[in-house]
């Protein structure tokens, strides 16, 4: 266990780093005066592969909803997730910070240190949004630390529905690890117990908060955060399959048809967010954002790409990403925008109008000028690590500088996007540039706790953990 010094100091050090490195990028585009505030409907899906949407390339899976979200809107091809696993690319949504300055941040440490997670103390997306006159309302996994400590309410969020850990049974609605089952859905800090397929009960909750919302009279920030298709694998139609499941982790299951009906339900949940969106009259002021927490697992396609979840090849942090802004993002449109998930806190931030001036210490870039210009940005440096296999990596630009299991290489992904040809001594000086910056970036980041939990590959490809 991590003794309350440990964490106070780690604390302390990442409160220094916050405050070094400042607003890095962060050029704001406040709202006009007397313009109304945008809805914000954030939807994070989990461990959705890069080319699972028909409109990034997946021909065998249907996403009608998704692919019509994309035609209203812009798809970016270059978009990364702040970590290959779950918890800590959440934890930058919240911040707009690497997660590495922050204990809970360091590599899934939350399967082995129930007491981490993020800290009421530490202010959020949702906080700034509700000071600026937002409702604030999360459904679906939270996966930031349980209670009594941590949870959405204490970081921001007015209401909650959904499950607190990095899964859940599709039907039990809990999980099951070495033969003990722990029920997990829950309305606020209440526990509660429903009937049905979890995506479907996830997209009830929604399309009600929707409803509930548009009474309000207030703009709101929506997070709709699915838990599909992460494990286990369980179509809409597996109730009695799950019925069998002696381990929530279901290593030895799974298939292409039950990802394919995962996904699909997960599309036709939604559809119904953005219809319940037409039908309040909602659609033309709300920002709908569609993204994944990592890289795609197992059954998931991430062509041209390669790797996957819990790697820092491109398959296992690039993922799909599609926003839609009636009359501010053209519709229809392709980009090539380099972004990562810290991004969208201070882009939001700028889309609400909140004054640069309280905004606190960010990592990430507001987006929104290129957003609704069509424009492409300016390079600049983005960092990865992950303690498994002892993989880093940074990028500037189309090039790429990767270690991962004692080698080491440097790729331009956009020339060769599956990461094969080794640059390293063809274009030495970049290698050497981009190396080092990695090290000046980790020397400000925390270190990884001991006991951090991490993943490996097990003997059948599958990643151990969450």
């Amino acid at each position: 266990m991590l003794s309350r010094r440990t964490l106070v100091k780690a604390g302390a050090v990442s409160a220094m780093a916050g405050a070094m490195t400042g607003l890095v990028g962060a050029r704001a585009a406040a709202r006009p005066a007397g313009q109304q505030a945008p809805n914000i409907l954030f939807i994070l899906a989990d461990d959705l592969g890069f080319a699972d949407l028909g409109c990034f390339g997946r021909d065998d899976i249907a996403t009608p909803a998704l692919d019509a979200l994309a035609a209203g809107g812009v798809a970016l091809h270059r978009s990364y997730a702040n970590s290959s696993v779950c918890s800590p690319t959440r934890l930058a949504l919240m911040t707009g910070r690497y997660q590495y300055r922050f204990p809970a941040g360091l590599d899934e440490p939350l399967g082995v240190h129930p007491e981490l997670g993020l800290a009421d103390s530490v202010v959020t997306l949702p906080d700034l949004l509700k000071r600026a006159g937002y409702a604030t309302s999360l459904v679906g996994k939270w996966h930031l630390g349980g209670l009594p400590d941590h949870g959405p309410r204490k970081s921001g969020y007015d209401r909650f529905f959904g499950i607190y850990q990095g899964g859940a049974d599709y039907f039990e609605h809990g999980m099951t690890i070495r033969g003990r089952f722990q029920h997990d859905l829950w309305e606020n800090e209440t526990e509660i117990h429903r009937t049905g397929y979890l995506t479907d009960l996830i997209a009830d909750g929604c399309v009600a908060e929707l409803g509930r919302l548009r009474d309000a009279g207030r703009p709101f920030l929506l997070s709709a955060h699915f838990t599909a298709p992460h494990w286990p694998w369980e179509g809409p139609a597996d109730e009695e399959v799950a019925k069998t499941i002696r381990d929530s982790f279901h290593y030895d299951g799974g298939s292409n048809a039950v990802y394919a009906a995962m996904v699909e339900s997960l599309d036709r949940g939604v559809a119904r967010l953005l219809a319940a969106l037409d039908a309040n009259g909602q659609a033309d002021n709300t920002i709908v954002i569609f993204t994944s927490d990592n890289g795609g697992e197992r059954f998931s396609k991430v062509w041209p790409l390669r790797g996957m979840k819990g790697e820092l090849l491109e398959g296992g942090i690039r993922v799909p990403t599609l926003l839609r802004w009636p009359g501010r993002v053209k519709a229809g449109t392709r980009s090539d925008l380099v972004n990562i998930t810290m991004d969208w806190v201070p882009t939001l931030l700028a889309a609400a109008g909140v004054p640069q001036a309280d905004w606190p210490a960010l990592d990430g870039r507001n987006l929104l000028p290129d957003l609704t210009a069509g424009a492409t940005g300016e390079p600049r440096p983005l960092f990865w690590r992950h303690k498994a296999q002892d993989q880093r990596a940074a990028m500037d630009g189309d090039l790429k500088y990767l270690a991962m299991s004692g080698h080491e290489f440097l790729f331009d992904i956009a020339a060769d996007p599956r990461e094969v040809a080794n640059l390293k001594t063809v274009r030495p000086a970049d290698f050497e540039r981009l190396k080092a910056a990695f090290a000046a970036w980790d020397a400000d980041m925390l270190p990884y706790l001991p006991s951090t939990f991490s993943y490996e590959l097990r003997g059948n490809g599958h990643l151990a953990g969450y």
